[in-house]
């Protein structure tokens, strides 16, 4: 038999050869784990433009010809020396809007049309929700969005990541008609609301914690923009006289 001693050495030995192993075989991995996430966020970013191909190749493809990025401010200034890919969002939306970097994915579509896409983050009933909105190049129609979540309850606030719940947004707009963001609010089906269809989707039946999330992520993430859109309409409008 054994003694005490020798039992701890062997079971501490197995314990750094396991943890050794393991640290080898992650490092290892690292590589395709990050290419993975890589691609799922390009995928989810030409989701919100109406792309659901899961073709990696098609994926990469699209993106790399139709997609680029940028970082702008709440001033409306570009900031060309910041990596779109290295802003953290989650750390941007807790900050005050005139202090977060403001990553923005710019898509070509057909026959040149650009569509803007804006990268969005909140909270939900159970943990994170995020997601991207594209708009049109009027910068007040919506074009496109895609929602996902960490831990909703199925059938409930994770149809926030259901093709139906996400249609809604299309066509919506997000300035009023006298020029003053509102924002596309989700609300209960069975609400009144004053601004109108144009500025409303229907929140997820029994999901109101959920849906009240992603109203408040979508006027929170939204908003800081702005004054980027309003120099390119400005811009736009000086080239076009």
């Amino acid at each position: 038999m054994h003694s005490n001693r020798y039992t701890l050495l062997y079971a501490a030995g197995i314990s750094v050869i396991t943890a050794v192993i393991l640290a080898i075989a992650s490092e290892g991995l690292r590589p395709a784990q990050e290419a993975n996430i890589a691609l799922d966020k390009k995928s989810n970013i030409l989701r919100s433009v109406r792309m659901s191909s899961t073709d990696r190749k098609t994926i990469e493809s699209t993106y790399s010809e139709k997609v680029r990025d940028m970082v702008v401010n709440s001033s409306g200034e570009e900031l060309p020396d910041v990596d779109a890919g290295k802003v953290n969002l989650k750390n941007e939306i807790v900050k005050a809007p005139a202090e977060r970097l403001l990553p923005l994915y710019i898509y070509s579509g057909e026959s040149g049309k650009i569509y803007y896409i804006i990268p969005v983050r909140g909270v939900g009933l159970w943990g994170p929700i995020w997601g991207y909105i594209s708009l049109e190049n009027d910068f007040n129609t919506v074009y496109g969005a895609f929602f996902d979540h960490k831990g909703e309850t199925p059938g409930l606030g994770a149809e926030i990541a259901e093709s139906a719940f996400q249609k809604q947004f299309e066509g919506k707009k997000i300035m009023s008609e006298e020029g003053q963001f509102v924002c596309v609010r989700v609300v209960k089906k069975t609400d009144k609301f004053a601004l109108g269809d144009a500025h409303r989707v229907d929140g997820v039946s029994g999901g109101t914690i959920t849906s009240n999330g992603t109203d408040a992520m979508l006027k929170n993430c939204i908003e800081p923009y702005l004054a980027y859109f309003e120099k390119l309409k400005s811009n736009a409008g000086q080239t076009d006289r």
